[in-house]
């Protein structure tokens, strides 16, 4: 446990899934445009994998920059749903629009992670989920709404699985920690290998 590790990422969720495995980390948010990003990614044919991969590794390098001889973890989720990709709504009204879109419909999110230290990316993986939505009438969306607040702002789809988001769906197929925005057990095994966590 001697390594220090820095989360490239201001998540709540990231920081706490973490800390609840045991990892002591510091948080140090990148400075990453990243609707820019996902722009130019998008004009250039690439996919959200590639897209939640390329994010996750240039926050870590924004940050291993700032940390030398550090593991700095980047991560990144996208949604896809019908070929259309999804980002965290701004005010509620895009969280409404948010969860109409995905209502009786089945979508993927992809989560990306990245170790870097000292500018040079040691390991990543991408992990994807299969999150199926129930019709949602447009009185439970109001409801659900008023419920979480600006919570709903915090996470593509305006919902955390973890909380009164799982009334949202019939089905999921896939890792929890994935859907949460973080590939959690890979990456605790490439910790294991370096000693940030025993063996």
């Amino acid at each position: 446990m001697s390594r220090v590790i820095v989360l490239a990422s201001g998540s709540k969720t990231r920081c706490e899934m973490l800390a609840r495995a045991g990892i002591n980390c510091e948080t140090d948010v990148p400075a990453v445009d990243e609707d820019e990003v996902k722009q130019a990614l998008k004009a250039e044919g690439a996919r959200p994998d590639d897209v939640a991969a390329t994010l996750a590794e240039l926050k870590a390098q924004r940050v291993s920059r700032r940390w030398p001889g550090v593991f700095a973890i980047g991560a990144d989720q996208m949604l896809e749903v019908e070929g259309q990709w999804l980002d965290k709504p701004v005010d509620r009204a895009g969280a409404a629009a948010s969860l109409r879109l995905l209502s009786g419909k089945t979508h993927r999110l992809i989560s990306a992670v990245s170790v870097v230290c000292d500018n040079n990316q040691l390991w990543h993986k991408i992990d994807s989920a299969k999150l199926t939505v129930r019709p949602l009438s447009e009185a439970f969306i109001e409801s659900y709404l008023d419920q979480m607040g600006d919570a709903a702002l915090e996470s593509v789809g305006a919902y955390q699985l973890e909380g009164l988001g799982a009334q949202l769906f019939t089905k999921i197929e896939g890792d929890y920690f994935t859907i949460l925005g973080l590939p959690l057990l890979p990456l605790l095994g490439f910790l294991r290998t370096h000693s940030v966590v025993p063996e």
